[in-house]
């Protein structure tokens, strides 16, 4: 092998294994993704419902497939069946309520882990976080991974960039977004955008888990501390 052909194949090998940490464990950074929603959820869910008449009946109505959501019955928590709501019925019984609002956010994440990202990127459109940034964050996030897993790393990038700077205040989960989309970039090959977004994630989160990754991202791609 010649010299030259040698250093491009030393210069592959590391966005090579890149490539191959995405392929093999996207599924999993996506699925670990929707835990939050349990923990946040809640907020819109439950606040201002007087103000709407049909709010009781469609928190009830939610409260029981989020039941299903909990025992990680997708399918029965998204479609229900003929005694048990699911989150697209509370949408189309509901829609103009917070609680019919929060199903499309609760719906988007139940396709993602389906396997169906066209619909889950549908419903998480349709989510509107009202302000409570938090849970925007999250809903960017999974949006995120919905594009990322249609192969549309553009969009992925965006709303990952999104997400990380909608709610500083958790820099675990900023960290965690500004780093999927600085890795997305590094693997299209956009070599200078994703210095600048490690180094973003460097100069924020220095102590999160994925500022220190940034650290030998940055070292590989040959940028280094002034």
């Amino acid at each position: 092998m010649s010299e030259s052909k040698k250093q491009l194949s030393d210069a592959r090998e590391p966005i090579d294994n890149v490539k191959g940490f995405w392929e093999k464990y996207s599924r999993t950074i996506v699925r670990v993704a929707g835990a939050v929603i349990l923990i946040a959820g809640g907020y819109l869910a439950y606040v201002n419902f007087y103000k709407n008449p049909n709010e009781e009946k469609a928190r009830e109505e939610l409260f029981r497939a989020e039941m299903n959501f909990r025992k990680d019955s997708l399918s029965l928590a998204l479609k229900g069946d003929a005694s048990t709501p699911g989150f697209l019925k509370v949408i189309s019984k509901y829609g103009g309520t917070t609680s019919g609002n929060i199903a499309h956010l609760y719906a988007g994440e139940c396709y993602l882990h389906l396997g169906d990202f066209k619909n889950a990127v549908s419903q998480l459109e349709d989510f509107d976080d009202n302000g409570a940034h938090q849970l925007g964050a999250k809903a960017k996030g999974l949006l995120g991974d919905a594009y990322s897993e249609l192969k549309q790393n553009d969009k992925a990038v965006s709303a990952y960039r999104k997400a990380a700077s909608m709610f500083e205040d958790d820099p675990a989960m900023s960290s965690e977004y500004l780093f999927r989309a600085a890795l997305l970039l590094e693997i299209g090959g956009k070599t200078s955008e994703a210095g600048e977004a490690y180094e973003e994630l460097r100069s924020k989160f220095p102590r999160t888990e994925k500022g220190f990754l940034a650290e030998k991202h940055l070292a590989r791609l040959g940028i280094t501390k002034d």
